[in-house]
């Protein structure tokens, strides 16, 4: 068994989960102002309550993961990265303040300082996924020796902030979606319209990353044009995404978020296929790419791992499910919400 392989699949799991699910989460902090009236907006935070920190261990496994089996390219990204990072990090923990400092106190001033706090924090840490993500795909600054020897403005390219965009409008939707599920009455016909408006600003951002990404960067299709197969993923994953709008004019929310969560769990597969076997590609040269191969632990401790996480990933994914199953229905508002 090629471990490598196997631990690089691993990262893309986790990757794709804490997208799907903490995707959600931060969509419903970037339309979080939408909400008319206080009830409104604690209902929304309430729609993730007991769920929201839950989902954000997928991102903290996820590193974790990467620095102990490819603890080359671990360095090297938060090297790079560092200031992202730290931004990132900051907005992260200013959400989560947000979420419980929000009704300490019965000031409305109070109340709404930690609304645009949740909303920004929420598309600020969003939008720094997706620039990681496209400058994942474009390359950095890497040289011989695996160290990074730009700066952070050089990670701020038009490509990568494209993509940041894109994933905050999927990210609106996909919340957008959630809430929909988790409401009722007159905020589910507000939300109603959200979710087409949040579909729409999706689609523009996806076709305009779509044709930058083909016409400026052939390269990244090489994988796509050695084998057939990854084809049939593209084409689930365009009908995934047109699924989306069919099922709201059905008024079937429920398929719309099994479509939403399958386009971005298509796109996470997409984008490390487009990557595979790199973990870090280099804008200097080719040679100084750091792969699954060059960059990961030894076969032994990949090996250990792989027995970890066989024995425990199947506890944390029936966690996780029965979470989600206490917490099913309507929110409703009670003397313990938010």
């Amino acid at each position: 068994m090629d471990l490598n392989l196997l631990w690089f699949i691993l990262l893309g799991v986790l990757l794709a989960g804490y997208a799907i699910l903490d995707g959600f989460d931060l969509g419903v902090g970037i339309i979080h102002l939408i909400g008319r009236t206080n009830e409104e907006r604690r209902l929304m935070i309430n729609s993730i309550g007991p769920l929201w920190d839950g989902n954000e261990v997928w991102l903290v496994t996820f590193g974790g993961a990467m620095f102990a089996a490819f603890p080359n390219a671990y360095a090297t990204v938060f090297s790079g990265f560092y200031t992202a990072f730290m931004i990132l990090l900051f907005a992260l923990i200013f959400r989560a303040i947000s979420i419980e400092f929000r009704g300490k106190r019965e000031s409305q001033a109070w109340k709404s300082f930690w609304d645009w706090s949740f909303f920004g924090a929420s598309a600020l840490a969003t939008f720094l996924f997706g620039v990681a993500a496209g400058n994942a795909l474009t390359g950095i600054s890497v040289n011989a020796a695996g160290s990074f020897t730009g700066s952070f403005f050089d990670l701020v390219k038009p490509f990568p902030i494209l993509v940041g965009l894109l994933t905050v409008s999927f990210a609106a939707m996909h919340g957008a979606i959630y809430l929909y599920l988790k409401t009722e009455g007159e905020m589910q016909q507000l939300v109603h319209r959200w979710m087409w408006r949040t579909f729409g600003f999706s689609l523009i951002c996806y076709m305009l990353t779509t044709v930058f990404l083909l016409s400026t960067m052939p390269q990244a299709a090489q994988n796509f044009r050695d084998r057939s197969w990854p084809w049939i993923i593209v084409v689930l994953s365009i009908f995934a995404f047109a699924n989306i709008p069919r099922a709201i004019f059905l008024g079937r929310p429920f398929y719309a978020f099994i479509s939403s969560s399958s386009t971005i769990l298509s796109l996470v597969f997409l984008f490390s296929l487009t990557l595979y076997p790199n973990l870090v590609v280099s804008s200097l040269s080719p040679a100084n790419n750091i792969t699954i191969y060059n960059a990961a632990s030894s076969s032994k401790t990949l090996g250990i791992m792989a027995i970890i996480a066989l024995i425990g990933m199947p506890f944390v994914l029936a966690y996780t499910a029965a979470i989600y199953w206490a917490f099913r229905g309507k929110v409703k508002i009670t003397d313990h919400s938010y």
